[in-house]
């Protein structure tokens, strides 16, 4: 990462001391935290220029408006390596689901920050109508492409993969029915995209409330970001809140009378489009790649489809498509893999010693601690501190240490052991994790390769894996 500290230097004065590498949260961007004797910043590596230059291009935009966005420092003459403001940890989402784990949830605090960020939401929508979107990638509009990318996607990766039955050909003509409906509404507002708690930011203790990864922005009509914050499926609020704080907006952006009652038709829409589409990721993240967080996430989203199609028919015909949702709310359709008691998941998580022991969310206890710190350690040479046990630097470097192999085969005879056990048994869950001292390298590599051991030994377990110091 040399590039990011010779930018950090030209930008600081200062060379810089540290750099973490951060959880990149499923893009194929990457993050580090870069600190020098006085100042820090996030640096990100993102080798997409087209998506580079609209995230560059919008937060100028932004900040212009005074939009509480993060300010660019300094962007590096190739357009992939670029220094941001750092807005430090703690998401809405983050605050959200502690509060939850502590047995609380949403709150009079969580529904006054929301209030916030609604109203946050109409500036935005507005200072970003006049955005220049012939940068916008990857498409200018959410307009007729744009949806039916979305809705082809719900239908491949979510019906397809459940099995679900449906005819092709009235599913796509209620596709362009709901499209054409959909685009009745007024869309000259910035469509932020994927506006949902975690691009959401805390800072400090009022707390500021700042907003990023826009950078999928495009323009169109404002309900299908309302619709994004308030129906996401893991934050699971409350549906009198809901309520509540749609009429929040409402109010903020002053639609009243017959204009409230048409924005009202169109947001159910925009809300049906949002779950589908969310479907369709939820399908490939969960039931093809198999990943745990996205599995969890469907019967939310189906609960929430219920709802709308219960209480908020829209006012235009979709047999077919209707069709499909009774299939999807009433029968017992989703993949085994979704709805299996039986399954069993095993976590497996990388942490530092220096922040105490993972904590086990399953509720059952138990389960095997593996101390990585014997092992050969990346993290004394200067060329792998920017690097983590993901990256192909670090891998190499271990791949030809013989104890890591060592203890690697040890864990993994001691941990098929469990699993086999376990699955004999009917047990759900699993805990493994491995510790090191800054919880970046050695702790890291042998998550993985320990979760790579088991999907290829056991395809019918579910592997979560957390890299609890970048997440």
């Amino acid at each position: 990462m040399e590039q990011l500290r010779q930018l950090f230097a030209q930008w600081a004065g200062e060379p810089c001391t540290d750099c973490l590498a951060l959880g990149a949260n499923g893009s194929n961007r990457r993050y580090y935290r870069l600190s020098g004797n006085t100042r820090r910043c996030i640096g990100t590596v993102a080798t997409e220029v087209r998506e580079n230059e609209a995230f560059f291009a919008y937060t100028r935009h932004f900040r212009t408006k005074g939009m509480p966005v993060p300010e660019l420092y300094l962007v590096a003459n190739d357009r992939q390596h670029y220094l941001q403001q750092d807005l430090g940890d703690q998401t809405l989402y983050g605050l959200l689901y502690e509060k939850k784990r502590q047995g609380g949830g949403f709150d009079a605090e969580m529904l006054d920050l929301y209030r916030k960020v609604l109203a946050d939401l109409a500036a935005l929508q507005t200072a970003g109508a006049d955005m220049d979107f012939s940068v916008a990638y990857p498409h200018p509009a959410f307009d007729s492409r744009s949806i039916h990318w979305d809705l082809n996607y719900f239908k491949y990766f979510f019906l397809r993969l459940n099995h679900i039955d449906f005819d092709e050909e009235l599913l796509e003509n209620d596709f362009d029915t709901l499209t054409n409906h959909l685009l009745s509404a007024d869309c000259n507002y910035f469509l932020y995209r994927d506006f949902q708690g975690r691009n959401i930011m805390l800072v400090d203790s009022q707390p500021m409330l700042y907003y990023i990864d826009y950078q999928g922005g495009r323009r169109g009509a404002a309900q299908y970001d309302v619709a994004s914050l308030l129906y996401s499926a893991k934050s699971d609020i409350p549906e009198v809140y809901r309520v509540e704080l749609l009429k929040r907006y409402l109010d903020v952006r002053g639609i009243r009378g017959e204009e409230r009652r048409r924005w009202l038709d169109l947001f159910w829409a925009y809300l049906l489009a949002r779950i589908l589409q969310t479907l369709g990721a939820y399908g490939y993240r969960g039931l093809y790649e198999r990943k745990p967080y996205f599995l969890e996430s469907i019967p939310l989203a189906l609960a929430n489809l219920r709802r709308l199609a219960e209480e908020h028919p829209l006012a235009v015909s979709l047999p077919e498509l209707n069709r499909v949702i009774r299939q999807l709310t009433t029968n017992s359709v989703l993949h085994p893999a979704s709805s299996d008691a039986d399954t069993l998941t095993v976590t497996v998580t990388s942490f530092s010693y220096k922040r105490g022991l993972p904590e086990d969310t399953s509720g059952n206890g138990g389960g095997h601690i593996f101390d990585c710190r014997a092992l050969p350690n990346p993290g004394r040479y200067p060329e792998f501190q920017c690097y983590t046990g993901k990256d192909r630097p670090v891998v190499e470097f271990l791949q030809k240490k013989p104890p890591v192999d060592l203890f690697l085969s040890h864990a993994e005879a001691i941990v098929a052991q469990s699993i086999d056990k376990y699955l004999e048994r009917h047990f759900t869950h699993l805990s493994v994790a491995f510790g090191c001292t800054g919880g970046q390298h050695r702790s890291v590599y042998c998550a993985e390769r320990l979760a790579s051991w088991i999907r290829s030994t056991y395809p019918s377990v579910i592997v979560d894996i957390r890299h609890r110091e970048q997440d």
